[in-house]
């Protein structure tokens, strides 16, 4: 089942040191096919995916008549219910065993498949809320089961590359999804219907490759849970973040969740600074896929050898520097725009799988997937009351007076993170060598 073996095959050296030197050369060399697979599944389903998200506000406002105000509340419904849903999704996989990731999984990817050709069928606010519901359901439910299969297939000191790998082709995918909307668009006569037709079959596909090739149990890689203890598949949330390092995790999601202003107002904000053209406004989250792309896989490896949690507040830092561009004073044109998406890019690559990886250095196996989804609600949670906190500031103050008032906040709850999550070096034992006795 496995294209690349992920973990050391036994070493033929005698010499512990050039076991481990075999064992870090094939860390480096391989990811799990598991996580090969995986990250195809998110690749395809992000195609669907996102053929949809291209086109949905223009379908709903110009083609349904539906009003701006109701457009904003479905696009809440999307953007909210799937951090209400993912820690049931994280806790049916932890009950299920090793098994379990893999079938909460497979229901999350087949609920958003089936609400593709629904879309078509339902005309009125109501029914399409119901529908987006269910899509966003079933990406609430997938997310922390997928994430509990990589941290469990890659090895320990790997898991930041493994998530990056993932991190990257799913990026593709969302890269590739709007080319294709739009291409359909043009090309047939029935646009909308071709894409949301067109999108149904590419998400069947990822639920297909998802049962076929993805083993059915997770087969954990050698575990190194520094400070985490056995917490079982019953575990309750309280108890989760009784871990300290889960609790301290989640606390700064949550922290720098609430300064992490929303993509669409930090493009929105771009626009304004730029006075961009509308025609060109579809193309900037084009710009930081982009950038996502290229850079998740490098910033997994740091983060495999400078400290996950460590490149995560840095990662903050990065959207801090984007902030920076767009309030500074100098700066016109298409190198202002590459600047600010590049380094909203690279806040991606250097945030989302790396967190998830942390999260997994901390939680036991058999809670895996409630461990990440407890912080992945945090921190969604959080993003989610920091675009209310923005859009209010900004219709009060103006966009730059939001946006330095995000930049402050970030700053300093980067560096309360950065306290919070630094290493703590263990109490030497009372009779310890380094101890000297009289």
């Amino acid at each position: 089942m496995y294209l690349a073996d992920g973990r050391p095959a036994p070493s033929t050296s005698v010499s512990p040191g050039g076991r481990r030197a075999g064992r870090s050369r094939r860390v480096r060399a391989a990811v799990p096919s598991t996580v090969l697979v995986l990250g195809a599944v998110s690749l395809i389903t992000d195609i669907s995916s996102e053929m949809v998200t291209a086109v949905l506000p223009l379908y709903l406002v110009a083609e349904l008549g539906l009003s701006p105000l109701g457009f904003g509340v479905l696009d809440g419904v999307y953007n909210g219910v799937s951090a209400l849903v993912r820690l049931v999704g994280g806790r049916l996989s932890d009950r299920g065993g090793g098994r379990g990731h893999k079938a909460v999984a497979a229901v999350g990817y087949g609920l958003s498949a089936l609400c593709k050709p629904l879309l078509l069928m339902v005309h009125s606010l109501p029914l399409i809320g119901a529908v987006l519901a269910v899509d966003r359901t079933g990406k609430g439910l997938r997310t922390a089961p997928r994430d509990a299969m990589i941290s469990l297939a890659a090895e320990p000191a790997a898991r930041g590359r493994a998530f990056g790998v993932h991190r990257a082709m799913d990026t593709a995918g969302a890269l590739c999804g709007p080319l294709v909307a739009f291409v359909l668009l043009r090309a047939a006569a029935e646009g909308y219907d071709a894409v949301f037709t067109v999108s149904f079959c590419v998400a069947v596909l990822g639920v297909v490759v998802l049962l076929l090739f993805v083993p059915g149990r997770a087969l954990p890689a050698t575990e190194d849970t520094a400070g985490a203890r056995p917490a079982g598949p019953r575990t309750p949330v309280r108890a989760l973040l009784a871990l300290p390092q889960v609790r301290r995790l989640t606390g700064c999601a949550v922290l720098l969740g609430l300064t992490t202003v929303s993509d669409s107002f930090l493009y929105l904000a771009l626009q304004r600074r730029l006075d961009l053209p509308a025609g060109w406004f579809p193309l900037l989250p084009l710009g930081t896929a982009a950038a996502f792309l290229s850079l998740a896989v490098p910033m997994g490896a740091i983060a495999d050898r400078i400290g996950r949690r460590r490149l995560f507040v840095a990662g903050h830092l990065v959207l801090l520097g984007a902030y920076g561009l767009l309030l500074a004073p100098f700066g016109d044109g298409a190198a202002l725009v590459c600047a600010v998406l590049v380094l909203h890019g690279a806040f991606y690559a250097a945030t989302d799988g790396v967190l998830a990886a942390a999260t997994a250095d901390a939680v036991p196996e058999d809670a895996r997937g409630s461990g990440l989804a407890v912080v992945q609600t945090g921190q969604t949670a959080a993003r989610f009351v920091c675009s209310l906190a923005f859009g209010a500031a900004w219709t009060a103050w103006g966009d730059r007076t939001a946006v330095l008032a995000s930049a402050v906040g970030l700053a300093l709850a980067a560096a309360l993170s950065a306290r919070l999550l630094r290493p703590v070096s263990p109490a030497p034992a009372p009779n310890s060598p380094s101890e000297h006795t009289p």
